[in-house]
């Protein structure tokens, strides 16, 4: 079946729910709890929707969620399914594929991530400025519809200046610590080596995750803006002397559920 079929058999079920959204989310591992504070919530489960995965990681609940924030319409995916989970890069990035082919105006997308950039903090949120696609495959392989988007989409501007402004401009307000920088993702699930991460820290990444780069690879083939924020869960390997598990990632992003939430309530009204 093509892209674009599979889209509209997506878009058949879960326009009903969730409407017409502006802005679309993707919440990562332990950040979650935003989709709960939504007004006028519709929860949709991914296994309700065509051609969706099943989520089998802690800290993703697997549904999508449609709601408002400030009076704006959003859908919501509370949790991704990954690349490592063993499915095809494709169906890693379906559902902000049909996001996208919602109508939204911009996608935000949110992650848990390693810290390599030693100025940086468990519990920062860092403002993902660009990326590196380090997971060996792209979204875009294969064969291309002109329908959805161009054959070669241009990436000098994968996240968007106007929308990394707001966030910068509503950390200042929030009185939290403004960070920014380079995502770097990474096939996984094993956490890296301390020399991967000093070669990643050469290349010039801040950050390293396993997921987002699809998704914003697909948002921009499609026309649709992007913003991109990585809550900062642990210092990557080499950087701290512990070692990494993955409880202390979903630990540290619910205690900054606070300050994630209040950041995204007062930036998407703006975006």
């Amino acid at each position: 079946m093509e892209l674009l079929e599979r889209l509209n058999e997506a878009v058949k079920v879960v326009a009903p729910v969730v409407g017409a959204p502006r802005v679309g989310l993707v919440l990562g591992s332990g950040l979650g709890a935003f989709a709960d504070r939504l007004e006028n919530p519709r929860p949709i489960s991914y296994t309700d929707i065509p051609h969706f995965r099943a989520v089998t990681v802690a800290g993703h609940a697997g549904r999508l969620v449609g709601g408002t924030v400030g009076g704006v319409p959003v859908a919501v995916l509370q949790g991704r399914y990954h690349y490592y989970e063993g499915h095809p890069i494709e169906d890693v990035a379906f559902p902000v594929r049909l996001l996208c082919r919602l109508g939204v105006d911009i996608v935000v997308l949110t992650n848990a991530a390693g810290g390599i950039n030693r100025q940086f903090a468990p519990g920062d949120l860092m403002i993902i400025r660009d990326h590196l696609n380090l997971m060996g495959t792209t979204p875009l392989r294969g064969g291309n519809d002109e329908r959805i988007g161009p054959r070669f989409p241009d990436m000098s501007d994968v996240y968007c200046p106007r929308a990394a402004g707001v966030l910068k401009e509503t950390l200042t307000a929030l009185g939290l610590p403004v960070r920014e920088g380079v995502y770097a993702a990474l096939m996984g699930p094993s956490y890296e080596t301390p020399a991967e991460i000093r070669m990643l820290a050469t290349i010039g990444a801040d950050a390293v995750g396993m997921s987002t780069v699809p998704e914003s690879l697909v948002a921009r083939h499609m026309g649709v803006r992007v913003a991109g924020i990585s809550c900062i869960t642990n210092m990557a390997a080499g950087i701290l002397p512990q070692k990494l598990n993955h409880q202390e990632v979903t630990e540290t992003a619910n205690r900054v559920r606070d300050r994630f939430i209040q950041l995204l309530q007062t930036a998407i009204p703006r975006l």
